[in-house]
């Protein structure tokens, strides 16, 4: 009969222990969750605030004019940069980070009070993101610096396409280099662009070779015109060769349902078919033409390429003109520019 009662007790003693670790672990999970609810709620006011600041040092410009930022605008932007940091908003910090560029332009009054309109426009989106449809808002949230997770892009839908690579650029920020692979898909005719990090000094991702076509899918980060994307899944290689393009007359539209859908974009990957390079620009037979941008130069390689003829051409498109990123000889064969 003890040894009945002992085994009651020691079932009971059992069956209570896994309870109480549970219900241990309930408190725990649900007080990880409430702090991270109070530090995004934190971090959602430090934003809000630095943004009503940004909005208020704008007003302050404009009110004083511009005429001295070539002497005082350094000082100034490295300031309100680092207090944006500061206020965990290091999308806008970087943009005013970036605002140094514009003053070796010839009409840099108007290109700095054009980005001070972007800075501005961003500010009154974030403050009235409630307002926005969700595509645009979440263009807003990560043009401010809001984090997205690579998980919850990689559960999103995929787009599945032949994938062609197009371009790509290296640019080095504060010891790390950020590789930005453009790809322009087959089918679909969508654009994407694949974003890595390497510290510097080492090797860049060489997963996505200039001049192959991948059959892949493609997650894109969410926004109102989604261009950065992760591939998901790789399921092999397919026939390479020139990509199909567009025309030199379609691009304006092309760019103003970007801009209409992200007002904040700077840059966008184009594939142009059958145009002709000159000094300053890429023409089609018709005459319509678009101009390179003023740091791209003479394209001399892109001349010789062409010898004249029409050629297709990826470029990365700018609000100040094309840079040209590669373009395909008569052979089919991919040369970098």
């Amino acid at each position: 009969m003890t040894k009945r009662w002992g085994q009651v007790a020691t079932r009971g003693t059992g069956d209570a222990e896994p309870g109480r670790d549970r219900a241990i672990a309930g408190t725990d999970a649900g007080g990880r969750a409430a702090a991270r609810r109070a530090q995004a709620e934190q971090r959602e006011g430090r934003v809000a605030a630095g943004l009503s600041e940004l909005e208020r040092w704008l007003a302050d410009q404009v009110a004083q004019g511009i005429a001295q930022a070539r002497q005082t605008g350094l000082a100034d932007w490295d300031d309100l940069a680092r207090r944006l940091v500061d206020a965990q908003a290091p999308g806008v910090a970087g943009t005013v980070a970036r605002l140094s560029r514009v003053l070796h332009a010839e009409d840099w009054p108007g290109l700095l009070l054009g980005e001070y309109a972007l800075l501005h426009l961003l500010a009154v989106a974030h403050r009235r993101a409630a307002a926005l449809p969700e595509p645009l808002r979440q263009t807003v949230r990560a043009r401010v610096g809001f984090p997205v997770t690579r998980e919850s892009v990689l559960a999103t839908a995929a787009v599945r396409d032949h994938w062609d690579v197009v371009g790509s650029r290296d640019e080095e920020q504060e010891r790390l280099v950020a590789r930005r692979v453009w790809l322009a898909g087959r089918t679909t005719g969508r654009a994407a662009m694949v974003l890595s990090f390497t510290p510097a000094g080492q090797p860049p991702d060489a997963s996505l070779a200039l001049g192959t076509t991948i059959d892949a899918d493609l997650a894109f980060y969410p926004g109102a015109s989604p261009l950065r994307a992760l591939v998901a899944e790789r399921y092999g290689l397919a026939d390479a060769g020139p990509p199909p393009g567009t025309t030199v007359s379609l691009v304006p539209a092309l760019i103003a349902e970007v801009l209409t859908a992200d007002p904040w974009a700077d840059s966008w990957p184009l594939v142009l078919a059958g145009v002709v390079p000159c000094l300053d620009g890429l023409a089609d037979e018709e005459g319509n033409a678009l101009p390179l941008h003023p740091s791209a130069g003479v394209p001399w390689r892109l001349l010789a390429v062409s010898g004249g003829r029409p050629v297709t051409v990826a470029a990365e498109w700018t609000p100040r003109g094309l840079l040209p990123l590669t373009t395909w000889d008569e052979e089919g064969g991919v040369v970098r520019l």
